[in-house]
């Protein structure tokens, strides 16, 4: 080939796990191979898709020049070259012959066995109708149906040419409800539970958008999922399930974060307000980049560990061996095990509600062939025995990866880039500024050449295989096939010898480009060559136990074949990494469940998706336009316990906000950029011409949604009020500027208790610098308390003299959110002895942190010792002691601690 410049290099040393041997280096069509001197070791082959990333570093000090090579195995060899013409050739060649334009030119398209395998059946070892048959469609039950609606791939086409549908659909609904489906992918029967009709599907995400769109075809669709197993003529036996139709469960695999993104693009996740007889929950599993970059974080740590290893061998005399250099608190801090243990989670929901509760369950996630194919697979691995087996394990990768449109060529990466090609040799020249320029931006430019290629690669199927090891390790005789078997179907995946795992869907597999015979019938399936003889003789299990899974069984600890892994038990799977378990793990410490599940959700007064991405469902200020709400109830004066607290949640502690009606056809459009009614306008609600005028305008509680829009998640009060500080300063001195009115026509005497409008009149009273400081007394307070007095401290905000007319303020045709009017200002009477502070009618902000409320116009220090009641003083040693308030210490007057 054109691409191989040279085809066999001599007197190449290769450092791989610490130890450097000599040998030959082989380029071919479809591998490199290194083979030892002597034979010391074993000839070393690498199919070009399996490297991850090729280095070619700089000539060192004895005139080396070396390849650093990178495999998707998770090993990485070096190889020293004497001559920098050779390096240079065999970095451009494998480059050349990893880096492929089309699928058609990687290794599973001139693969061909020889001898030929065994068997030659693998491409047909996966039959719908016989696994489904196999459930019990059509025996057990009538209630669902095979369907050809997408025999051609019209419909959709990464789904499969059969589908199982409820009978009570037709195909005709089924073209509508597809529209309704992000990428057509509607839901679709995947497993019929053996000992229930409960039942597992799957779909991607409804196109619900900011508009909250509606689809009664998708609704009556799912409508009749959750009603499958309830009807008489639909089962062969019409006995009653116990338990079921208690808690079908709508399956939302994301953070609610991400489903609130997918909502602003037009997508999003189902209003349970239009789905009967369902709950939904949101399990938290990041997307695919997050998975891309914890596994990184993951590679990133064991290639520092042979670094240093390598360097460490390189300073001695000799080499040293079994010396564990890996951080383990670095693996931790990937997120590698925390995302298994969210998987796992999820799928322990899953079996739960079908195998305990005989409820259905609906799996989605955006697109419905990531997160949701990891928890389907491993779902029905957990709940039938027959999925554990040799074969049925292949059949379930058949069917729910390969049949349902995991994109494996995408994710996976066959294709490669040139950015994983990096030559470090740039500035190793002599030249000058220019060449050194030159030079740098030709390598910036391939750090950022092939993004788009890159970013839709991501671990998913590995991070499944991941997850099975776990579930085997926890239940080791529950298994048919060992650890090798998964091994080796890891490798597989990514040396592309096989056709099985190279394409994105079934189309692509069974019907190709059409230039001709599709790519089924010119390639080697992967479960020929693991079901050979040899194969299996090595992939077998020797602690299986069948008689584990025997569903008659009541032996003490049966479980009728369903297992229940723990989510906090993971562990690296240290096999694969080609580690030992002591050097990845240790010390086995349990991984805490992550606090993402959301659920169950049964309205869209309960989703937070809906909350916050239809600005509609959130309680916000009416436009002037509008009339205004009641003012018949005071807001509480207490703040809520939480500070995040949604909108709902204080909807239903404030009675005013609960009483609003926003849901339905009255809601407003989302409209933000709107300058005459915009759902996020900061604006108090200004009374209308029929309203109480002696009744003040109350501002409503702001939801987190309007905090992010408003003042970037800030919590202060200037974040509420506006983003321009002359407006903030001009609504501070109206505000005492009416602080300054109440306290000249108050009159009458002061209460014990003050409401919040007489402790900002007290600290009102604070003196100009210079002038006399005043002191304030209360002939109610008791005898033991000895009164205070401010010191001279000029008010920095005073800037207008209360004794005139203050000027006008940009606020002034809206409430002041601090000062009272005389009419509103609500006062506390004392009766008996015992005190009595009526409600403020201003909601208490739950953002900014209120100072305790001053039990007397008079505070002595005496009264606040003995409220504490610290330490063994009695009420006459508290009583004795008393001091002035120094309002250095205090100079804005936010509060008295």
């Amino acid at each position: 080939m054109d691409a191989i410049r040279v085809s066999k290099v001599e007197h190449v040393l290769c450092t791989k796990n610490g130890s450097t041997l000599s040998g030959t280096i082989h380029l071919t069509a479809h591998h490199l191979i290194f083979r030892y001197d002597g034979g010391k070791e074993n000839e070393m082959w690498v199919p070009y898709p399996l490297i991850s990333q090729v280095t070619r570093l700089p000539q060192t000090l004895q005139g080396q020049s070396p390849l650093t090579v990178h495999c998707r195995t998770f090993e990485t060899f070096s190889l020293h070259f004497s001559a920098e013409s050779d390096a240079i050739d065999v970095f451009e060649s494998v480059k050349e012959l990893t880096v492929a334009t089309s699928v058609f030119q990687l290794y599973a398209f001139f693969y061909s066995p020889n001898p030929p395998l065994p068997t030659s059946n693998g491409w047909s070892i996966y039959s719908p109708r016989d696994e489904f048959g196999r459930m019990g469609i059509g025996t057990r039950t009538k209630a669902w149906r095979f369907t050809d609606v997408n025999k051609d791939y019209s419909l959709c086409p990464t789904y499969p040419a059969k589908l199982i549908v409820p009978t009570k659909i037709s195909d005709t609904t089924l073209q509508y409800a597809s529209k309704y489906r992000s990428k057509c992918r509607i839901p679709a029967l995947t497993y019929l539970h053996w000992s229930n009709f409960a039942s597992i599907t799957r779909c991607s995400q409804p196109m619900v958008g900011i508009t909250q769109n509606r689809s009664i075809q998708d609704e009556k669709f799912i409508e009749a999922v959750f009603q499958t197993h309830v009807s008489p003529e639909s089962r062969v036996s019409n006995t009653i399930v116990y338990g079921a139709t208690t808690t079908n469960l709508i399956i939302d695999a994301r953070p609610t974060a991400n489903a609130v993104a997918n909502t602003a693009k037009g997508a999003g996740t189902e209003n349970m307000d239009h789905y009967k007889d369902a709950k939904k929950v949101y399990l938290g599993i990041d997307h695919i980049h997050a998975m891309r970059e914890s596994l990184a974080k993951v590679v990133e740590t064991l290639r520092e560990a042979d670094t240093l290893l390598a360097s460490i061998n390189s300073d001695l005399s000799e080499q040293v061996s079994g010396v564990s250099v890996l951080d383990r608190g670095a693996l931790r801090r990937s997120g590698w095990l925390r995302h298994i243990s969210a998987i796992l989670e999820g799928t322990v929901l899953i079996t739960r509600n079908i195998h305990i509760n005989s409820s259905h369950v609906l799996i989605h996630c955006s697109d419905g062939w990531d997160r949701t194919s990891q928890l389907s697979s491993l779902s029905q691995l957990c709940l039938d025995p027959y999925y554990r087996t040799l074969k049925g394990f292949e059949i379930l990768i058949e069917k729910d990866w390969l049949s349902f449109g995991y994109k494996f060529l995408d994710r996976c990466g066959h294709l490669s880039s040139d950015k994983f090609f990096v030559s470090n040799t740039e500035f190793s020249g002599s030249g000058g500024g220019a060449d050194a320029a030159q030079a740098f931006l030709a390598s910036m430019q391939n750090r950022f050449t092939s993004q788009n290629h890159v970013k839709e690669t991501s671990p998913v199927f590995h991070q499944f295989l991941e997850s099975v090891r776990q579930i085997q390790r926890q239940f080791p005789e529950r298994f048919e096939f060992n650890e090798r078997f998964l091994h080796q179907l890891y490798y597989h995946t990514y040396s592309c010898q096989f056709g099985t795992f190279v394409f994105n869907c079934e189309r692509e597999r069974k019907v190709g480009d059409g230039s001709g015979p599709p790519p089924c019938d010119r390639t080697v399936s992967v479960w020929d060559f693991l079901n050979s003889p040899s194969e299996m003789e090595q992939n077998l299990n020797p602690s299986y136990d069948p008689s584990l899974d025997d569903r008659a069984s009541r032996a003490p600890g049966a479980d009728m074949g369903v297992l229940t892994p723990n989510p906090k038990d993971v562990r690296f799977w240290h096999e694969l990494y080609g580690r030992t378990d002591e050097e990845m793990n240790g010390r086995q410490i349990p991984v805490a469940v992550r606090p993402e599940l959301v659920g169950p959700i049964e309205g869209s007064e309960d989703d937070p998706v809906n909350r916050a991405s239809t600005p509609s469902n959130v309680p916000l200020p009416p436009s002037p336009s509008k009339t205004p709400m009641s003012n018949s109830q005071p807001l509480p004066r207490n703040p809520p316990p939480n500070p995040l607290l949604d909108s709902d949640e204080l909807s239903s502690s404030v009675p005013e906000l609960a009483s609003l009606n926003i849901s339905g056809s009255n809601r407003e459009s989302f409209r933000p950029f709107s300058s005459t009614s915009s759902s996020f306008s900061m604006k108090p609600q200004v009374p209308s011409s029929n309203s109480d005028p002696s009744q003040p305008s109350r501002p409503l509680a702001i939801s987190k949604a309007q905090e992010f829009f408003v003042g970037g998640g800030v919590k202060s009060v200037w974040g509420k009020l506006s983003s321009n500080a002359s407006a903030a300063f001009s609504a501070v001195q109206g505000a005492y500027d009416g602080v300054a009115r109440d306290l000249n026509t108050r009159s009458g005497p002061a209460s014990p208790v003050p409401s919040k409008s007489e402790e900002m009149n007290i600290r009102s009273h604070l003196p100009s610098w210079g002038e006399e400081a005043h002191t304030i007394s209360s002939s109610s307070s008791p005898p033991s308390s000895a009164s205070f007095s401010l010191p001279t401290v000029r008010n920095p905000w005073a800037t207008v003299n209360t004794s005139r007319p203050s000027a006008t303020s940009v606020f002034s045709s809206y409430e002041n959110p601090w000062g009272q009017s005389e009419e509103s200002a609500l006062t506390s009477t004392s009766t008996g002895g015992e005190n009595t502070t009526l409600s403020s009618p201003l909601p208490a902000d739950p953002t900014v942190s209120h100072p305790p409320t001053l039990r007397t116009a008079t505070i002595s220090r005496s009264q606040s010792v003995a409220s504490a009641r610290v330490g063994g003083e009695t009420d006459a040693d508290k009583s004795s002691s008393s001091s002035s308030l120094s309002a250095s210490s205090d100079p804005l007057g936010v509060g008295l601690s």
